[in-house]
C-alpha cells in the first residue's frame, strides 16, 4: 500500500462536501509530476485530504477506489483522474504550522514541494499525521 496527500481549496471542494458526496473523481490536475502520482495510485491506497489556501490543514483520510483513467475534463488523454472515497475525518484537523514544526515531518513533501497538488508521503508520516489528528484507522 502507498500513501498520498491531495490538496484542494475548500472553496472549490471541501472535505465536508466530499463526505456528503461519498465519492468523487479527482480530476483537473495539470502538473506532470502530480499526474504521474495519480498514475501510480492503486485501489486501496490511502490519502490525506488537505485544505489549501484557506484553512491550510489536513482534514481527513480517503481511499483510492478507481485507478487512473483519462481525465474527462481534459482534451489530452495523457491527463488522468482517479476516484476516491472518504474513509474518516480526523478528530482534529492538523494545521500546516503543526506539520512544519514537527521534527519527524521535516522531509515531508507538503513542506518541501508546497505547490504540488498530489504527492506521495511515507507511511510513518501518514501515521504521525493520524496521531496528531487524534485519529486511528
Amino acid at each position: 500500500m502507498n500513501y498520498w496527500l491531495v490538496k484542494q481549496e475548500p472553496t472549490k471542494y471541501s472535505w465536508e462536501q466530499f463526505e456528503k458526496d461519498k465519492k468523487t473523481r479527482w480530476d483537473g490536475v495539470r502538473n506532470y509530476e502530480a499526474r504521474n502520482n495519480l498514475n501510480a495510485m492503486r485501489c486501496g491506497d490511502l490519502l490525506l485530504f488537505y485544505h489549501s489556501v484557506e484553512g491550510r490543514e489536513i482534514r481527513g483520510v480517503a481511499e483510492v477506489c478507481k485507478e487512473s483513467y483519462p481525465d474527462p475534463t481534459a482534451d489530452d488523454p495523457r491527463w488522468v483522474a482517479v476516484d476516491i472515497r472518504p474513509v474518516k475525518a480526523l478528530n482534529a484537523p492538523v494545521p500546516l504550522d503543526a506539520v512544519k514544526t514537527h521534527p519527524q515531518l521535516q522531509k515531508m513533501a507538503l513542506i518541501r514541494q508546497s505547490r504540488l497538488s498530489v504527492m506521495p508521503i511515507a507511511r510513518d508520516e501518514f501515521e504521525i499525521i493520524l496521531e496528531m489528528g487524534g485519529s486511528r484507522l
